[in-house]
């Protein structure tokens, strides 16, 4: 689920702050987990995000959770589902998270935070691998930030969490694979990470249009082809209006 509230580092701490207070009330004191992926583990793990609108999270005792997400939503002005287990849906969800998750925080001694990081969380953004999100350029983005830390990442690595989340890379596109490559390789990630990042802004202005112009065309499984359709069509046309000058 995306929503149209950023979330940074700072605000997302307050709310799970408070998320934490509302499960105690309602929890009388029973300790749960909370897994956060996607955009909320790059915020809450490195610097090269601003914000992110998908706040993703597997957690325990989703009735009671539930009833305290959206008490925090109605104190703040968020929608309900700002904190949602959508992602549970997608081909990138596997149990397996839980066992290659990392503890981060536990606030009001019971909701125990926990992030996915580093090589496990470059495998779920490859399965994901939205050319209209953020999945691409955060790739590049945990890579460069790794090896500025003394950590690098090799293939081999990620070849391991690949294969230890999901058995294997058969829910990894072709494209995705070749674009880790590319950032593997790459010299100059700060710049790749440009580049990735306007290609995904394209491909999502790409997408809107098409879905207006044709509701009907795009689905799941052809989302990816349309936005490589549509975006080659674009470059063509620009590229006769440039000859035409």
């Amino acid at each position: 689920m995306s929503i149209d509230v950023p979330f940074t580092k700072e605000n997302l701490e307050g709310y799970l702050k408070e998320l934490a207070k509302e499960y105690k009330k309602r929890g009388r004191g029973m300790p749960a987990e909370m897994i956060l992926v996607g955009g909320a583990s790059v915020l809450i793990n490195y610097q090269f995000r601003a914000a992110s609108y998908d706040i993703d999270a597997s957690y325990e005792s989703p009735a009671i959770m539930k009833e305290a997400i959206n008490a925090v939503g109605d104190k703040f002005g968020l929608p309900n589902g700002w904190v949602n287990d959508d992602f549970k849906k997608t081909a990138s969800y596997t149990p397996r998270i839980v066992q290659y998750s990392e503890y981060y925080r536990t606030f009001s001694g019971v909701l125990q935070i926990r992030t996915i990081r580093a090589e496990y969380l470059v495998a779920m953004k490859l399965v994901s691998g939205r050319q209209y999100k953020k999945d691409l350029s955060d790739i590049a983005g945990i890579v460069y930030e790794q090896h500025m830390a003394g950590k690098p990442l090799s293939y081999e690595m990620i070849d391991r969490a690949v294969c230890n989340l999901y058995g294997n890379w058969d829910n990894v596109e072709d494209y995705a694979r070749g674009l880790l490559d590319r950032i593997l390789a790459c010299d100059d990630l700060q710049s790749l990470f440009i580049e990735l990042s306007e290609d995904e802004k394209a491909a999502k202005e790409a997408l809107s249009e098409m879905v207006k112009k044709y509701p009907a065309v795009v689905k799941q499984d052809n989302v990816n082809d349309v936005i490589a359709a549509t975006l080659k069509k674009k470059r063509q046309k620009q590229e006769r209006e440039r000859e035409a000058r």
